[in-house]
């Protein structure tokens, strides 16, 4: 298994600076990583700092709560995209979602959608497995389906619980084959994050790349 083509090299703390961004960029051009996700307004410089090399650069939107109007999130991700994301991971609307306003959730998720396939970049949808039980894991997966979103994404990295084995199997079964997902949330060792790609992860997002792979040469 080549864990590192996997990996989205991320750094989404609050208070990281530009030089942690630009080491991140430079391990993830070392290392060969898939992609590097970065916060927003750092995203250009990340482009800058990947340079030529074909490392994706991914950003967050509605991050990390959701609840975010949708004009604020479609035009986050077209500012996004304009400065130079590949991809973009968007909250789902939690609050919307468990009031059981479904149309809100729908409209939130086509709309970012529909703003980045327009522009043929591809979205995720970050649907916080922690807090939901199955069947909201299946029904929101559905529905993220339905708007046909490019991957469904586990976690933020914010809430209680990340990734769980559980919660990506549940994902996979329910979701059809294009579209993929991506296990985020505490992933921090090599031997949990190959358990994820088994259960059906196509994407491993963590902070704890360079250490993982490190181990599973080990």
């Amino acid at each position: 298994m080549e864990l590192n083509k996997y990996i989205e090299h991320t750094m989404l703390k609050p208070n990281c600076t530009e030089n942690e961004i630009i080491n991140l960029c430079a391990e993830a051009v070392e290392h060969k990583f898939y992609g590097v996700c970065v916060p927003p307004f750092y995203v250009q410089l990340a482009k800058k700092a990947i340079k030529k090399s074909d490392i994706k650069i991914i950003t967050v939107i509605g991050f990390p709560l959701g609840y975010n109007s949708v004009s604020s999130k479609v035009e986050e991700t077209k500012k996004a995209i304009t400065s130079g994301a590949d991809e973009v991971d968007m909250v789902m609307n939690i609050a919307a979602f468990k009031s059981g306003d479904i149309v809100s959730v729908q409209n939130d998720i086509q709309s970012v959608t529909t703003a980045c396939h327009l522009q043929n970049k591809h979205v995720k949808v970050i649907i916080e497995t922690a807090y939901l039980n199955e069947n909201e894991i299946i029904q929101a997966c559905k529905i993220c389906a339905n708007c046909e979103a490019d991957f469904v994404k586990t976690s933020t990295g914010f809430a209680g619980i990340g990734a769980t084995i559980e919660a990506v199997e549940i994902m996979r079964k329910t979701l059809p084959t294009k579209v993929k997902i991506k296990a985020a949330g505490g992933i921090k060792d090599a031997v949990f994050a190959e358990k994820l790609i088994l259960a059906g992860a196509d994407r491993i997002g963590t902070s704890s790349g360079v250490k993982m792979l490190s181990e599973s040469i080990n």
